[in-house]
């Protein structure tokens, strides 16, 4: 069976019931959706599923403590909750052992914007498929000054196949106890220092696949460029039509609102009127189910970059200790 992943805990319900719209809306309201939990922070979540039939929250506690282990003995420094906000990302490697035998992956601050068809035709040919740029940009994923890096892999590899962890397609079944085992020992030899020095899981996703040598596909290498698009809100060329997102004509098939943190969707959501990217977009399929809980903004909002700032001066006065 082929189903939907996600991660999630309360503090993203806002992004989460977004996301959950757009599946019901774009690919139907019958397509299963497995949630792994972020953390033991889900009531709130389980409250907002009971309505829907199609979604369940993974309860495998021996695979979510098997991936907790690994992740411990990977790379137990991301563990740290007070350096990494992404401290329990590693739980979607849950998606490895199931509930689905070909699953797509996807953050909870995403929207589909097209159907999924296309990846999951794609996995009948590959083991591991996205459609991302982060290609682009290795330093966000591996430590590009590390003379090791290019012992372990040759520069094509990491110039063609480093993805973005947050969409993915992939298959149950594909690193099993004697995998795992083997990559615990190649980073404890050494090649942990490979690894980008943040980004909670996601270097770590990145030197799995690429050291067992899967055979991965990215939609962003192989399209033609006139049919490729980009996904995230980063991006500020998109069109919007019928509340779906273009690229230069063509549909996305999703977006990513990356960088936009869970405080600032919560408070928008509760009224406060904050610009950030695509927000009237996100706002839609939101409330797609509640329309009428929708906050209406009728003054021009407050800059996103403005808030940001704001938010940084306070997080640095308070650790100084200063007042605010």
């Amino acid at each position: 069976m082929n189903g939907i992943c996600t991660l999630a805990n309360d503090t993203v319900r806002d992004q989460l019931i977004a996301l959950l719209n757009s599946i019901e809306f774009i690919l139907g309201s019958n397509t299963p959706v497995c949630i792994y939990p972020f953390d033991d922070h889900i009531e709130q979540i389980k409250a907002e599923i009971i309505n829907r039939p199609n979604v369940f929250i993974y309860e495998d506690t021996a695979s979510i403590q098997r991936w907790d282990e690994f992740m411990e003995a990977a790379a137990p420094e991301r563990l740290n909750r007070k350096k990494f906000r992404l401290y329990g990302a590693h739980r979607r490697f849950c998606a490895f052992d199931g509930p689905f035998e070909n699953f797509i992956y996807l953050d909870a601050d995403t929207l589909v914007m097209n159907s999924l068809d296309a990846v999951f035709q794609k996995l009948e040919s590959s083991d591991f498929v996205v459609y991302d740029f982060q290609f682009l940009y290795p330093t966000k994923v591996y430590n590009i000054q590390s003379p090791k890096l290019l012992e372990v892999f040759e520069q094509n590899r990491i110039d063609s196949e480093i993805f973005c962890s947050g969409f993915y397609g992939s298959k149950q079944g594909l690193f099993d106890r004697n995998t795992r085992g083997w990559l615990v020992a190649e980073l404890k030899s050494g090649d942990a220092e490979i690894l980008y020095a943040g980004a909670g899981e996601q270097p770590l996703l990145n030197y799995m696949v690429m050291k067992t040598g899967m055979n991965s596909y990215n939609f962003a290498c192989s399209l033609p460029d006139d049919e490729k698009t980009g996904c995230s809100v980063t991006s500020p060329h998109f069109q919007t039509r019928d509340n779906i997102l273009y690229d230069k004509g063509n549909r996305l098939t999703y977006i990513h609102y990356i960088g936009v943190q869970p405080d600032l969707i919560r408070r928008v959501c509760a009224g406060e009127n904050i610009e950030f990217p695509y927000r009237d977009l996100f706002l839609h399929y939101r409330f797609l189910r509640e329309p009428s809980k929708r906050p209406i903004f009728t003054e021009p909002p407050k800059s996103y970059t403005e808030v940001s700032r704001s938010n940084l001066l306070t997080r640095v006065l308070r650790r100084l200790r200063v007042n605010v």
